[in-house]
């Protein structure tokens, strides 16, 4: 049998990418034979096997058939005869069926092997499909889709184009999990232009489903779209890559309603869902010509800052990135939460102290005291 490095880790090495994870395809094997080698089998859809030493992933080369909807309606078929360019076939881009035989230790030994032009297509900045089989796949748009956001400066082929735009048409992209779908664009905002993720999927025809109205709004405005990538440059000038901030920015003139409801169509996780929601309010605020310290107290009430204070200062600091003026909010809540609650309690009568709503009341009203002693000045 031989074994063969493939997919993403060969082309990270061709970009001059750093390598983080390795794809392994094993050819001339069988599931028995791989067992008896001491590797597990772990795959459950098709033959994957751990690694007896470095419990890395092993894949037997394959081919597949389409059986089903969705992405996962597939019959794969893995035997010792099916070739390593037959695996590769079965992959989605050029730039990612590419391969190099590796030895014993894992290290990589000949030339990298490239039936469909990955290399080429690497040069010229495009992604190009590989074979007619990939918009059987409707999983695929969303990989294209994030692929753009990673590798900004590729542009899409236009057969490539052609079958985004098929995969649409085929109505297939509704049999994907939500969970899928919020897991591509997770990893799509993660990356080094997300806007470029949208503007495939507005392209392809795809936004209606994955995108909620007001967002599609935005990037079809010129004005609003341009300051929206004004953003997004603010944002990776200071290093501000985690999801929760970059969907607080992409939905920050969304309302309540449309972020909540979009959350729910995609399966954002709730903590990213609550971040974009006050981040929508905070922005609100912000802009605002002129807000009381009640207005900056009833955020910091609903932002829950005095159990996650944590949590509200990363807000105001992101607003703070796009250019918001937040010294006002900032210094308010840090003076908000220097209130010392236990000492407010002391003050109050002993009845009063038997009291819920008298003391919640008693520190709120010290903590707006000291919101507007700090904010008037």
């Amino acid at each position: 049998m031989n074994i063969y490095a493939v997919g993403g880790a060969i082309r990270d090495a061709v970009m001059g990418i750093p390598v983080n994870d390795i794809d392994y395809v094993v050819v001339g094997s069988s599931a028995e034979e791989m067992i008896a080698l001491g590797y597990q089998p772990v795959g459950k859809d098709f033959p994957v096997f751990l690694h007896p030493q470095t419990h890395a992933e092993y894949a037997l080369a394959r081919t597949e058939r389409k059986t089903g909807i969705g992405y996962q309606g597939f019959h794969f078929y893995a035997d010792p005869s099916v070739t390593l360019e037959q695996d590769l076939q079965r992959r989605d881009l050029t730039i990612n069926a590419m391969a190099q035989r590796v030895d014993d230790t894992g290290a990589g030994v000949g030339p990298i092997i490239d039936p469909y032009g990955g290399q080429k297509d690497i040069q010229a900045k495009v992604f190009r499909h590989v074979s007619a089989a990939f918009a059987e796949d409707p999983l695929r748009l969303l990989r294209i889709a994030r692929f753009a956001a990673r590798f900004p400066n590729f542009t899409i082929a236009a057969e490539t184009q052609e079958a985004l735009r098929a995969i649409v048409q085929s109505g297939e992209l509704s049999a994907l999990s939500l969970e899928r779908v919020w897991q591509e664009l997770d990893r799509g905002m993660r990356s080094a232009e997300p806007l470029r993720m949208l503007e495939v999927l507005l392209e392809t025809g795809a936004a209606e489903q994955f995108l909620p109205q007001p967002l599609i709004a935005v990037c079809k405005s010129p004005q609003l779209k341009k300051q929206l990538a004004n953003d997004f440059d603010l944002l990776a000038a200071n290093k501000v890559a985690d999801v929760d901030s970059v969907c607080a920015v992409l939905l920050a003139d969304l309302s309540e309603d449309a972020i909540r409801q979009w959350s729910e169509t995609t399966r954002m996780p709730h903590g990213t869902r609550d971040f974009a929601e006050l981040f929508s309010a905070l922005k609100k605020r912000v802009t605002q010509q002129d807000y009381s310290a009640g207005d900056i107290m009833a955020w910091f009430n609903r932002a829950d800052a005095w159990r996650k204070p944590e949590r509200a200062e990363k807000l105001i600091a992101l607003a703070g990135v796009l250019g918001f003026q937040v010294q006002r909010i900032k210094a308010g809540l840090g003076a908000a939460l220097a209130i010392d609650s236990q000492a407010v309690i002391q003050r109050l009568s002993a009845t009063e102290q038997q009291q819920g709503e008298r003391i919640r009341s008693a520190i709120d009203a010290a903590r707006l005291q000291a919101v507007e002693a700090i904010t008037a000045t």
